[in-house]
């Protein structure tokens, strides 16, 4: 080989060595980059640990130890081998919300017990079903589980585990951020038409704060609800009605360990409870229904009173004005009273809040006076609290103020709006509001909103006749001083008295002698009337001040202490209720109540006093007129250089008293007196007796005189021309800001109709004759159409009364009629009805007189009589 072949053959060879190495190097640099075609052995990962999930996470060590990633802000929990199969409690409260919605800034809502299962690789958050009771000793009890359910409101995966500790992380997302748990959404009625939230928003919903404690954990999250299409407006708290957040606390609760006894609910005494059907008892009533009330034990058992081991205490919030302190204090130890009679001194503490304080007044473990102030204020206060489901032990309670309860009456700026004015449907809508408010929620409590029309009521009196500084400060700490009873009384486990204003007689209602020992009332749980004397002289205290006989003996029944054994404790307990009997220890509560028209005891109602309400609110009306008459001469004087808003609103709370006290009067007619006292119980009566018909002719009598008269409205007619509401932007457009003078009337007086041609009111009439009232319903009728009707016949009818002529007609021809429901008919009514009619025409038929307007008004009624009698 030549050298030049060689010197070939050696370029050749090195260039295919060096092709080969960098062939070699590049399938290297792909396989090190995961080249799919690659073939490498297979690696196992790590196995997750809790460490390594939670390593880049801030922790919360408490109850159920929590960890955020501080990246995308991600909740684990951590369940420790003892948590598995263990009950704790769950409660979550609205910490800030939309009031119109009632998810309003501590409003209560669910209240449950719950257990953690695993299901293999699955942790279950499941809700215990606690209606339900069976004897351990009976063999029934092995059948506890049959045909009713527990509920399974999560399931997630486990995420990481220490078996070693028998620990178990999960992801918690799902269950702090969705909707399973919380119940985040308004109780809406059925009938609801209006503003409602969208879908959840998952990826805007966050969490706000998570704090953790050894007995509890709460985390705090903002749910977003977006709606692109929301058609009606939710109102001016709302920056965008497509956007709504509610701000709402998860609480987790360590099930109690203590000797709290639960205390069974008896039907003679009002105690918010925890339904229990007892499934192995041979009782017609299987009831083993629990109270709700506070773990209160004695220092020192052996002594008559004693300190409680651990006192109820209540903290007044740091934002409380400083002024309204010392009364509310006042007001809150003055419960102690009734402690003391279940033997128990200083039971109840009231703290105030320092400006320096680190804890929120969320904080579950912190019992709270708190103050807010609203646009669209859902009360004027609210009392509620939640409980051990089990045993109805309460574990916490807040108080919610508003403080438009403080600054004014109302804030009705539509005050002749027709939304605002009350009338058949509106009555309903607002009874069936009600009724779904209490169904859902029995600790629903709007006393504020009555308190305000009452406080109105009482400015306006003192105002316009002549009353100073002095008497303005006491009847706005008479107010306050009530408030805070009434809704303190709540978190102590009352519900409402609506009977306990029957305690003392119109006599006796401003002798301060008298009610200096034992207060206005029976109880503080009622809503009722300001007692505003029409005599100014003899003026006592416009609001009870103290617990009445019914809460001292209220309390006595649910705090005192326990006998040793269950016979002795019964014979203890059954002395007790054996009062119920006592007058002024009388009872009904939201379910007996009057307000709407399923209730039928007169007695058990709202916005009254005295145990002669008709006479009480026959002084009410002419009350009213007397301070109608001095309104502008007032208002004109006294508010120079200002609008005539305020002038506005006096018209409009005294207004509203005339319709509220008519409406009370009216429920005497067709009423029944409902007692509940045991058979064999000292005085005892029994449990139905109607109305007497001459106390049904009397509340007849003052309806004629007050509502239905031609002289019914006193108002003087110069008035009308100053009922000015003040221009605020665009307000008025559409619909006019001239006063809606007859409506406003017109719907007072179609209020009080519709108690008259309510089926349930009808009917009861017609049952009660079976059982001792001789006031029928022809009578009734007769008496109604001789009110309507009688007075004005043979001249000129006014227009007030031509609006009241032709409801009452078309209300007899709706009976008549086809378009109500089948089931709202009743038969003798209609017959009842259609004899009125032809009363009424024969009596039209033959008047004579009248100006031109009565003539034609008189000839429409005719009209349409004849058209539904020819038909």
């Amino acid at each position: 080989m030549t050298n030049k072949a060689k010197n070939i053959f050696l370029l050749v060879m090195c260039l295919s060595v060096l092709f080969t190495q960098e062939t070699f190097a590049q399938k290297k640099k792909k396989d090190k980059k995961g080249d799919k075609n690659a073939v490498t052995a297979p690696v196992t990962p790590p196995a997750k640990t809790i460490a390594s999930v939670t390593a880049k996470c801030k922790p919360y060590n408490g109850l159920f130890n929590l960890f955020q990633d501080e990246k995308d802000g991600s909740v684990y929990m951590l369940i420790k081998k003892d948590q598995i199969g263990k009950e704790f409690i769950y409660f979550t409260h609205t910490t800030d919300g939309l009031a119109s919605f009632g998810l309003n800034r501590g409003s209560f809502r669910d209240n449950k017990i719950f257990f953690i299962k695993r299901y293999f690789d699955k942790i279950e958050f499941v809700a215990k079903n606690t209606n339900f009771y069976f004897d351990p000793k009976n063999p029934l009890a092995k059948a506890a589980d049959a045909n009713m359910t527990d509920g399974i409101m999560l399931s997630e995966k486990v995420e990481a585990e220490d078996k070693e500790k028998g620990e178990i992380l999960i992801k918690a997302d799902k269950l702090l951020l969705g909707e399973d748990i919380a119940a985040i959404r308004p109780n809406l009625p059925p009938t609801y038409q209006g503003f409602r939230l969208g879908g959840l928003n998952r990826d805007k919903t966050k969490y706000l704060a998570l704090k953790n404690y050894p007995k509890n954990t709460d985390v705090v999250v903002e749910f977003v609800f977006d709606n692109p299409s929301p058609g009606f407006g939710a109102g001016v708290d709302v920056a965008d009605d497509r956007f709504i957040s509610i701000k709402s606390q998860h609480s987790f609760i360590e099930m109690p360990q203590n000797n709290f006894k639960p205390r069974y609910d008896d039907p003679r005494v009002g105690y918010f409870s925890t339904e229990v059907n007892d499934m192995t008892s041979v009782a017609a009533t299987n009831y083993r229904d629990v109270i709700h009330r506070w773990n209160l034990e004695k220092k020192d058992p052996a002594a008559a009173i004693s300190e409680p081991i651990e006192p109820i205490v209540y903290w007044i919030e740091k934002t409380t004005p400083l002024e309204l302190r010392e009364p509310i204090m006042k007001a809150g130890l003055s419960w102690n009273e009734a402690f003391e009679k279940a033997g128990f001194k200083n039971a109840v503490q009231i703290k105030v809040q320092s400006d320096t304080a680190t804890w929120d007044a969320g904080d579950i473990r912190y019992n709270v006076l708190r103050w807010t102030s609203s646009p669209n204020p859902p009360f004027g206060g609210y009392g509620p609290s939640f409980v051990n489901p089990r045993t109805g032990q309460i574990l916490g309670a807040d108080i919610m103020l508003e403080y438009t309860f403080i600054t004014g009456d109302t804030r009705e700026e539509n005050v002749f709006e027709v939304k605002n004015l009350p009338s058949n449907k509106g009555i309903e809508d607002a009874d069936e509001h009600f009724k779904h408010n209490h169904k859902k929620n029995h600790a629903y409590c709007s006393l504020g909103h009555y308190l305000n029309l009452g406080t109105g009521l009482g400015h306006a009196a003192i105002g316009l006749r002549g009353g100073g500084e002095a008497q303005m400060k006491e009847f706005g700490e008479n107010s306050l001083y009530y408030l805070i009873l009434h809704e303190m009384g709540h978190t102590l486990g009352l519900n409402h008295n609506m009977k306990a204003t029957q305690m003392l007689s119109p006599d006796e209602i401003n002798n301060r002698e008298i009610t200096a020992k034992v207060g206005l009332s029976g109880s503080v749980m009622d809503y009722p009337a300001p007692n505003v004397a029409l005599d100014k002289t003899k003026q006592g205290l416009y609001f009870t001040n103290k617990p009445g006989p019914y809460d001292l003996w209220a309390i006595e029944f649910a705090y005192s202490t326990a006998a040793t054994t269950e016979q002795a404790e019964k014979i203890r307990l059954d002395k007790i209720l054996a009062r119920s009997t006592e007058p002024a220890l009388t009872f009904g509560n939201d379910a007996d109540d009057m307000r709407g028209f399923g209730g039928i005891d007169p007695r058990v109602m709202i916005f009254d006093h005295t145990n002669d309400m008709i006479r009480y609110g026959t002084d009410r009306f002419k009350l009213v007129n007397e301070l109608l008459g001095k309104l502008k001469g007032k208002y004109i004087a006294d508010m120079n250089n200002q609008s005539y808003h305020e002038l506005v609103m006096r018209y409009s709370v005294l207004t509203g008293n005339m319709a509220s006290t008519a409406r009370v009067i009216s429920r005497y007619v067709g009423g029944v007196y409902v007692e509940r006292g045991f058979i064999g119980q000292k005085d005892a009566k029994q449990p139905f007796t109607p109305v007497p018909k001459e106390e049904q002719k009397r509340a007849m009598k003052a309806l004629s005189e007050n509502i239905f008269s031609p002289n019914a409205v006193k108002t003087p007619n110069d008035l009308y021309n100053y009922l000015q509401v003040q221009r605020r932007g665009f307000n008025f457009f559409g619909r006019g800001e001239d006063p809606r003078i007859h409506e406003r009337m017109q719907n007072i007086q179609r209020d009080v109709l519709s108690h008259f041609f309510n089926p349930n009111t009808q009917q009861r009439i017609l049952n009660t004759e079976l059982y001792g009232n001789t006031y029928k319903l022809t009578e009734v009728m007769g008496d109604l159409t001789d009110a309507i009707f009688k007075e004005d016949i043979a001249g000129n009818v006014n227009t007030f009364r031509q609006n009241l002529q032709i409801d009452y007609v078309g209300s007899l021809l709706g009976m008549l009629g086809t378009d109500m429901r089948p089931s709202m008919h009743v038969a003798p009514a209609q017959s009842v009805g259609l004899y009125q009619l032809r009363q009424i025409k024969a009596m039209l038929s033959a008047a004579v007189g009248g100006d031109t307007a009565t003539k034609a008004h008189r000839q429409h009624i005719l009209f349409r009589i004849d058209k539904m009698l020819k038909n």
